[in-house]
Formats: structure tokens, sequence, C-alpha cells
């Protein structure tokens, strides 16, 4: 389900004196099966935007159109659009409100008005889908989670209801290593496995460049840069006076290189970086 905005412009506290407007004249779009990245600094307007995306909120001026929904169309049946692109949000204490695990994640699909029998097979499928165990997890207390298990818990809640696109808004934030790869795994897992839609939203340049094909740059409520990943990374002073840094895999391999191995600078992945160094060392081609 293609996300086609035109000439989105946003304003919060619009008509009053504190007026404070965040998007200007945005066009984008988005197409089926695409992991695009959405980043930018801090208040340039990205969760704005992505929050258009399933109308929570709707455009003061220029168009949001959702699989052909119009979605400031008073018509439009937004609970339905919500279901299927479905947002996760950077705090999992806005999402998560009942007493256990399988309860929350219960939550949409009873909503949806499905019979109790496939509500219970999509709370399995969704916890299996995040890595949560049914038997282990289903009764747990909310409050007794971990930070990742609570942000997998409002990943699957979103993931019961079936959506052709999944928004996460910089679900990672203040996650240690460990609950940070294990949400990135969850992201690539459900991708690969079920072609959902990935818009991923992030303060991590890093992330960005592991996840994404397609990278979004947002500065001061404006698209600075629509492009392949590669093509946006290679432009780091524009991206410096932006205020965001290459990766820090890029920057590795750039100074590598910079050194003498034979090592190409766009590589983002570090096992490609240890065998072009391996391979340089081999072969005798770094500068003495």
């Amino acid at each position: 389900m293609p996300i086609e905005v035109t000439g989105l412009n946003y304003s919060y506290k619009k008509g009053t004196p504190f007026e404070k407007k965040v998007l200007y004249d945005v066009h984008l779009r988005i197409n089926d099966g695409e992991v695009v990245g959405i980043i930018g600094p801090t208040q340039s307007g990205k969760t704005t935007l992505a929050q258009h995306f399933n109308a929570l909120f709707i455009p003061q001026s220029g168009k949001v159109i959702v699989n052909g929904i119009n979605t400031a169309d008073k018509k439009a049946d937004l609970v339905k659009l919500r279901h299927e692109v479905g947002y996760v949000f950077q705090n999992p204490d806005y999402q998560l409100f009942a007493s256990c695990v399988g309860e929350d994640i219960a939550f949409g699909p009873r909503n949806q008005g499905l019979p109790s029998e496939d509500v219970a097979a999509r709370v399995k499928e969704a916890m299996s889908q995040v890595g949560l165990d049914y038997d282990t997890f289903y009764s747990r207390d909310i409050f007794a989670l971990s930070g990742g298990q609570k942000r997998r818990t409002a990943i699957a809640g979103v993931l019961a209801c079936k959506p052709k696109t999944l928004v996460l808004d910089d679900i990672t934030a203040g996650l240690d290593p460990r609950g940070r790869d294990e949400i990135l795994a969850v992201v690539k897992r459900l991708h690969s496995e079920k072609q959902i839609t990935i818009i991923y939203i992030s303060n991590s340049m890093d992330e960005i460049a592991e996840l994404a094909e397609r990278v979004i740059v947002i500065d001061q409520g404006r698209i600075a840069f629509d492009d392949l990943k590669i093509n946006v990374f290679n432009q780091p002073e524009k991206l410096r006076d932006i205020g965001l840094e290459l990766p820090e895999l890029m920057t590795l391999a750039i100074d590598l290189h910079q050194q003498g191995f034979n090592i190409d600078p766009a590589l983002l992945k570090f096992d490609e970086i240890l065998q072009s160094i391996l391979d340089s060392l081999q072969e005798g081609q770094v500068r003495e």
C-alpha cells in the first residue's frame, strides 16, 4: 500500500501567537516492500511527518494518500487505516496498558471484531514473530518486563493487527546494546519473512545504515535528502552541515582506506570490513 505525500505543511498551535511550523511543502512516495530510514536532528520534524502516514496527524495543507485513501477525507475509515499502517512509539509505556502481555497484544485484533479463536492465534503468531515465548510471557505482568521486552510487546500488539506497513519511531532509544541488537534483528526478520514495508525513524545513523535501503533526511521540516543510502552517505560535508555524522563503520572503512588498506570506503558491514583487512594483509597491499 503506497504512501504518497504531496505539498504537506504542518504547524503546531496553528492560528495562535505560539504557532510553530514544523513541516514545509514535503513531497515523497513510499512504495510497497521498501525499508525506508528517516533521520534528522532533534525537532527536525521526522516524527511529525511519520505520524501523518497513519493519520495520527491530518494534513493542514497538502495531501497524504495511503493506498488510494486521502487521510483528510471525512469519510475515510481511519481506524482501518491505522491497523494497516501500524505505528510503534518510541516510549512503549504510551502503547501498553493491559495488565499482562497476552491481553495487551490481543487488544487490536479484538477491536477488529475477530472471533476469539482467531484472536488467540494472532497473539501467538505475533509473540513468535518478536521472539517472546508464548508460555513464558503470555501472563507476564507488563510492569515486570525489561525495556527491550516492552518494545517487543508493543511491536507484537501492532503485528497482531496484520499491518501492511510498520512505522517504528526510534524504538531502540535507551536500550543497552543487547536489547538494541534484539530489536533490530526482529525488524530485519519481519521484512525478510513477511515483506512488510518498514519505515524506520531514528537518531542513529548506524541503525539507519544497518536497516534501510533508502534514506530520507529531514532538516528543519524540509527533505534535505531522499535517495539510496550510499548516495546519501557519500555527501558527508552536507550531512555534517545538518548535524549528522556518517555511520561509524563507514568512517572506519574510510580511515582504513586512507591508511593504505584495500577497502571500499562505502562498506557498511563489520564482517565485510574485516574480510577486506585480512585480504589486504594476505595480499601485501597495505602501503608502508
